[in-house]
């Protein structure tokens, strides 16, 4: 079963409803993404619903537990199908993404992909703030993958799972792995490369001065604008 958020009083109707599918199962998480998709919520929609994963792990830490949620995110999406315009994969390795279209005509978007997008229209060369090693290494291999090396400076960790991102010092530890992406490797734009990063933004982007792209925003923003253009996925 999946959890819904209030969605903090978002206006729309079900034609016009994003569905927002945190695959792990911690609702502080999906409390934390949808606090940050408040500034992409207006009065006539579309709607954005932020639903929490039941069946998935904890925190999406590893490959092996990327690809153990790919089933039962296709499995929500059947179920929110008849009841959205599209849907948002809102954990950064983009799990099911490509499975996920493929059992919906509506467009899926995932936080990883849009993010990159976004940042390349901010920068030149983008780094991610990891939360693990294995996760910074997941990253530059999802990066080779979709082409985007020569844009890409680096991954690098803080060193702290999904569910340690709400401890204290957690935004001083960004602040530090972000300046190093910056000094170290040549980034200009920064992406937070976890949904559970949202909350730290806004120190992050004034401690260090350059875009600090929330991946979540990125992808909503996408999502709203497929929405409102029409768009459908593939067929």
């Amino acid at each position: 079963m999946a959890q819904a958020n209030s969605a903090n009083g978002a206006q729309g109707n079900g034609a016009q409803r994003i569905v927002v599918i945190n695959p792990n199962s911690t609702q502080a998480c999906t409390d934390s993404i949808d606090e940050a998709l408040a500034p992409l919520r207006f009065a006539d929609g579309p709607r954005l619903d932020c639903l929490t994963l039941a069946e998935g792990p904890p925190g999406i830490e590893s490959q092996l537990m990327s690809d153990g949620v790919v089933g039962p995110i296709c499995d929500m999406i059947r179920r929110e199908d008849n009841r959205a315009a599209a849907f948002v994969i809102a954990c950064f390795g983009d799990p099911g993404l490509h499975a996920a279209r493929e059992v919906t005509r509506k467009p899926v978007v995932g936080i990883a992909e849009a993010s990159y997008a976004a940042a390349m229209q901010l920068g030149e060369r983008f780094g991610v703030i990891a939360i693990l090693q294995n996760s910074a290494e997941r990253q530059r291999r999802y990066v080779r993958q979709l082409g985007l090396s020569a844009r890409y400076a680096e991954s690098l960790p803080v060193g702290l799972g999904v569910v340690e991102l709400e401890a204290s010092g957690v935004a001083e530890r960004m602040i530090e792995v972000g300046r190093a992406l910056i000094e170290d490797h040549g980034a200009d734009v920064l992406i937070l490369g976890c949904a559970g990063m949202a909350q730290h933004r806004g120190p992050v982007a004034r401690a260090l001065g350059v875009p600090v792209i929330d991946p979540s925003q990125a992808a909503a923003a996408q999502a709203i604008a497929a929405v409102r253009l029409g768009y459908a996925g593939p067929a």
